[in-house]
């Protein structure tokens, strides 16, 4: 397959017809492994103006998603490989649901959709998760907030601390 780098993190497929098997995955799982954020993803969209974005997913264990919610704008999972947690927040970031994630046989939900704009985060459970998100386009980062009583990105130390004391809570090792 043929694609472009973005940045360390995301690539954007050039074909017009996008096929992802199992090099793909580890090509991504390569690229997570070698970056900060332990994340990367394949959009198999062609660009941040599409009107639909759909991308294969990658997150190791201790991946940190900052919490946040979309405006007027809905989003959907589905679990490929591994497990994860979709943590539901109320505006003053109080767990008000869990959403525990396998891929398809596990036992757990393998797909979810979210309709309404609410703080919401990943929590990997397994080594590596693969996920297929769609979501509308085009991506503007003014329609992400994100919450206030969550460490940023460039905050890495409190990032480990809210993400260790979240999987206390969600009882995650």
């Amino acid at each position: 397959m043929k694609f472009e780098e973005f940045n360390e993190e995301v690539f954007f497929t050039t074909e017009s017809i996008t096929c992802v098997g199992s090099a793909e995955v580890d090509f991504l799982k390569e690229r997570a492994r070698g970056n900060r954020r332990q994340r990367a993803r394949l959009c198999a969209h062609q660009g941040a103006d599409d009107a639909v974005h759909e991308m294969l997913i990658v997150h190791a264990r201790d991946c940190y998603v900052r919490p946040h919610k979309h405006r007027q704008k809905s989003e959907s999972f589905h679990v490929i490989e591994g497990e994860l947690q979709v943590v539901i927040f109320d505006d003053a970031g109080q767990i008000v649901r869990v959403i525990r994630m396998g891929e398809f046989g596990s036992g757990a939900v393998f797909y979810y959709r979210l309709d309404e704009g609410l703080f919401h985060t990943v929590v990997p459970v397994s080594d590596w998760v693969v996920f297929h998100e769609t979501t509308k386009g085009p991506f503007d980062r003014a329609e992400t907030i994100f919450a206030e009583w969550a460490p940023t990105d460039e905050q890495v130390g409190e990032q480990e601390n809210f993400l260790q004391q979240l999987k206390s809570r969600l009882e995650v090792d």
